[in-house]
């Protein structure tokens, strides 16, 4: 059952998630919100990258201010990361936040929760509501002998009847944990239990390597049983990298089409050329590049064709010697240092 298909739809901006419509990714700034310029360049850089929708930390009203003007200067939709202030959520909103991030249980009583909702549902403002393993309430954590992902669950739906009960149901769900397995468990018992979508990430995952395998292994096994309409892989540096992921994660699962899928060989003791660096070179290339085609880095002249037969197009180099593979088939031999500006010739060709 592709889960997915059947939660509720919630318009963010201009862009829907839930309902089958296809998963978004997400990323945050790391920027001061109230630096406008340098949030929006940071934002921008990530729009380039393929960064769909956008959170922002307000952590003060010189933030929630701030998101007046960062809106007219960007094209996707700006979601306002709130915690402790219910003033700075209804700021948010007032600023033009096209959806806010909020834990009902930490922003005080139900008066300020009714005040906050009020204010979205004035304006059709979707709440993600978090939760987080780390922040999980001392009675749940008594009730299950420890953070478990049944008291993840329990949380997050207590938040969410918080906000239903104002009236409202433009939720969105975020359920995060450091811990992949119980991550991934909370999920499975979260799509049994609401309709609402999801938004998934493995929260403090780490740094680029450790925290790419981390929400790779953690978002690949959610998203493949039909869980989850957005995802944020959460990584420590530049935030670019983590759309660069999304978007991986998402072509491997085949719930995304298009862009370049770069294939390289392991380097052995034949491989006679920079194959790393070379593919690496390749990798930042097609980036650009709107086509929807596989593109193979081969490190052995003799086995390179016939390993690169499955790509659309493929380079493989050694001893000097270049060659331009299609389909299977050399099409062209040169100086190895000539093997990238052949690719981009090849590729240029085929907009």
């Amino acid at each position: 059952m592709a889960y997915r298909d059947h939660t509720k739809v919630v318009k963010i901006g201009d862009r829907l998630i839930g309902g089958g419509n296809p998963v978004l990714i997400q990323s945050m700034t790391n920027t001061r919100t109230e630096d406008v310029r340098a949030t929006v360049e940071q934002i921008h850089r990530l729009e380039e990258a393929g960064c769909e929708i956008i959170r922002c930390t307000v952590p003060n009203i010189e933030a929630a201010r701030a998101i007046a003007q960062i809106k007219k200067e960007i094209r996707i939709p700006l979601v306002a990361d709130i915690h402790f202030d219910y003033k700075m959520a209804i700021a948010a909103i007032e600023n033009g936040a096209d959806k806010i991030r909020i834990n009902p249980g930490n922003i005080g009583g139900k008066d300020r929760i009714d005040e906050v909702v009020r204010c979205a549902k004035e304006r059709q403002i979707p709440i993600r509501v978090g939760v987080n393993s780390g922040s999980l309430e001392r009675e749940l954590v008594a009730k299950y002998n420890g953070v478990t992902a049944e008291g993840l669950v329990e949380s997050a739906l207590d938040k969410v009847r918080m906000v239903e009960e104002c009236g409202y149901e433009q939720i969105v769900i975020s359920i995060k944990s450091s811990d992949v397995m119980m991550c991934i468990r909370a999920h499975e018992i979260l799509a049994q239990k609401c309709n609402y979508p999801l938004h998934v990430g493995i929260t403090e995952a780490g740094t680029l390597m450790s925290g790419n395998i981390k929400s790779a292994i953690g978002l690949g096994v959610i998203l493949y049983q039909g869980i989850g309409d957005t995802i944020r892989v959460s990584l420590t540096g530049d935030p670019v990298e983590e759309i660069k992921s999304g978007k991986q994660i998402l072509r491997t699962l085949g719930l995304r089409k298009g862009g370049i899928d770069v294939v390289s060989c392991p380097t052995c003791g034949r491989t006679k050329i920079d194959l790393i660096g070379l593919a690496n070179r390749v990798e930042t290339l097609v980036q650009g590049y709107p086509l929807n085609i596989k593109v193979a880095v081969m490190g052995c002249a003799v086995n390179g064709p016939g390993e690169a037969r499955e790509a659309d197009l493929g380079i493989a180099g050694g001893d000097g010697e270049g060659l331009l593979i299609k389909r299977g088939k050399i099409i062209r031999k040169m100086p190895e240092s000539e093997l990238l500006d052949a690719l981009k010739q090849e590729l240029d060709s085929m907009l």
